[in-house]
């Protein structure tokens, strides 16, 4: 142990003595030169540093856009209906391992279909978000339909349970954008992906063959702007913008008078990204609202709320609270893919009854699909 201790020493003044020799050899380089020529130097060294930070802040994740983008274009010939419910196959994967893998394990070990059958299922659908009302509701018109089939076989559950969900779902509302001219108000807290969803709504009726206008109206965060100003040049759609902090209505009003000298089809209005228990925030969106019923009359009307999929019975809680301050038409559901906990779409539609019009099953511009009842739960329950 002392042998240790006295090679460290030793290691020690030898990184002490190399350290002043190189502070020696520093100042004699300095000594060297003039005093306009170390100038030069920093000044050559702090350029070579702002280079660095404006190509990491700006270059870099422009660029990161760019190619996702033309990646995307690339992919848009190959695509057909086929590969659209692969996608919400792929993007159901977490979601279609938490409940119907676990459904297809109880299923496998019953022998018969009794109660103990029916509890397992229950907790199955409870953890995966479905919801305890809207599970109850399930399992009592699958146990009716159990009896009055006379069901023995656990394996022919699979499909009543299936055929349970697909009528809490319903058939799939109106697509987006069919009535024009149309103005899409979109709605929701920040962070469950409102403008990037806007992004991608413009994309797809750009696609559909629609002449489509944003309202870059939530003027509390520049950065919100800055990004929809980035979709718009990439997509090919005006951008209507004010500068930060000035009033969003006066944005809208903008929007919708350049909406009608242009003749387009579509104007998407974003909003700032407020809380429910946030009453200015909430005033400001009626006052929005006064101002296209005043502007723009003939318009179709819709408002959307922006969920986060992976919040789970939270994303209920805000779309209560939501609807009570604002005529909401439809859900748009993002993250699913990121989720184990899909379920909780049965319980929107069970609780609320507003339509779910899209959903998002990746980052991808074309991962934001419409949302068809009867694909979700076939995806849901494919092997």
């Amino acid at each position: 142990m002392a042998g240790f201790f006295t090679k460290l020493f030793k290691k020690g003044n030898e990184e002490e003595k190399d350290e002043k020799q190189q502070e020696e050899l520093i100042e004699e380089s300095e000594e060297q030169l003039s005093d306009e020529e170390i100038e030069a130097m920093l000044l050559e060294e702090t350029e070579e540093e702002v280079l660095e930070v404006e190509s990491e802040d700006i270059e870099e994740p422009e660029q990161g856009i760019e190619e996702e983008m033309e990646e995307e274009i690339e992919e848009e010939a190959e695509e057909g209906k086929g590969s659209f419910f692969g996608r919400l196959k792929d993007g159901l994967f977490k979601t279609r391992k938490n409940i119907t893998d676990k459904i297809n394990d109880v299923l496998s070990t019953f022998k018969s279909v009794d109660e103990e059958l029916f509890e397992e299922l229950e907790e199955i659908l409870i953890t995966s978000d479905v919801g305890v009302s809207t599970t109850l509701k399930i399992l009592e018109n699958l146990r009716k339909r159990v009896k009055e089939q006379n069901i023995k076989d656990p394996a022919d559950v699979k499909g009543l349970l299936k055929q349970e969900i697909l009528n809490i779902m319903g058939e799939s509302g109106e697509k987006l954008g069919v009535n024009t001219p149309a103005v899409i108000l979109v709605i929701g807290v920040n962070g469950v992906g409102k403008t990037t969803s806007i992004g991608k709504i413009a994309s797809k009726m750009k696609k559909s063959g629609k002449k489509v206008i944003i309202a870059a109206a939530d003027t509390f965060r520049a950065a919100a702007i800055d990004q929809l100003e980035i979709w718009g040049s990439r997509v090919g759609v005006d951008v209507i913008k004010h500068q930060e902090g000035s009033d969003p209505a006066a944005v809208i009003f903008d929007a919708i008078n350049s909406a009608k000298s242009k003749k387009a089809d579509v104007l998407i209005c974003d909003t700032a990204g407020r809380l429910h228990n946030k009453k200015n925030l909430m005033d400001e969106l009626k006052k929005i609202s006064r101002v296209i019923e005043r502007e723009y009359p003939e318009a179709y009307r819709e408002t959307l709320l922006v969920l986060d999929a992976t919040t789970g019975q939270n994303a209920i809680s805000q779309a209560k609270l939501f609807k009570e301050a604002a005529d909401i038409n439809g859900l748009v559901l993002t993250k699913l893919d990121g989720t184990a906990k899909g379920g909780i779409i049965i319980a929107i539609k069970s609780e609320l009854d507003i339509p779910v019009k899209l959903i998002g099953v990746g980052e991808k511009v074309n991962d934001l699909q419409d949302f068809v009842a009867s694909d979700f739960v076939d995806a849901l329950f494919e092997e």
